[in-house]
């Protein structure tokens, strides 16, 4: 018989209540208003699109990564395996209390990704340091852009998901990253919109579903051609 989730930790969210429920030694889950956001056991498709984004930058001794969420570090894990010693990685995570959760009893799980000296974590939304990189352009640019938010650019959330997958802000996305840039976008299901609009930002893309059998994630691939 299966034990009981237990919750272990919880916050107020303007979204909801957010919660971390644990059971066994390493089965976790990250919930908000009830919906499974992450769960330990089923992080597959996170994994492939930060490894293929941060194996586009192969060659590059300094890469700047940026990844929009931070959930339980898995996707942050697989880019710092695949990135130089040299390398710099923002997170753009908007609660504080899934990065303390990641430095506490998630920490196992990624071998204290988030404490790698490579690594900084920024309490924001992704879109205001996509837009200040564009805006200021130069050094403030990214090598690599991985959003892996747990609403993507599916249609049932293109007006949620606007500011981050719209026109404007895919132009934003390709401004903020430098020559050769990797914008790497997690998806539920494929989106032929979300794909056209890439076309239009200048972007050519791959797009893959890692995995076999199941409930398997869309991963988009775009570079600068």
């Amino acid at each position: 018989m299966a034990q009981p989730w237990q919750v272990i930790d919880s916050a107020e969210t303007p979204e909801g209540l957010l919660e971390l429920r644990q059971r066994g030694a390493d089965d976790f889950l990250i919930l908000i208003a009830d919906r499974v956001l992450m769960n330990s056991y089923a992080n597959r498709s996170e994994i492939v699109l930060s490894e293929l984004a941060c194996q586009a930058l192969a060659g590059n001794r300094q890469p700047r990564v940026l990844i929009g969420g931070l959930g339980m570090a898995f996707t942050l894990k697989a880019a710092l395996d695949n990135l130089p010693a040299e390398s710099r990685v923002v997170v753009a995570e908007l609660n504080p209390v899934v990065a303390d959760w990641c430095r506490g009893p998630l920490a196992p799980l990624t071998g204290q990704a988030v404490d790698d000296p490579r690594v900084s974590v920024e309490i924001a939304d992704v879109a205001t340091l996509i837009r200040r990189a564009a805006e200021q352009g130069g050094e403030a640019r990214f090598d690599a852009i991985i959003l892996d938010l747990y609403e993507g650019p599916c249609e049932s959330g293109k007006e949620r998901g606007e500011y981050l997958y719209g026109k404007s802000a895919l132009k934003r996305s390709r401004a903020a990253l430098r020559p050769g840039g990797v914008f790497a976008v997690w998806s539920e299901d494929p989106d032929q919109a979300f794909e056209g609009r890439l076309r239009q930002a200048g972007f050519s893309f791959t797009r893959q579903r890692p995995g076999r059998g199941g409930r398997r994630h869309v991963v988009y691939i775009a570079r600068i051609p």
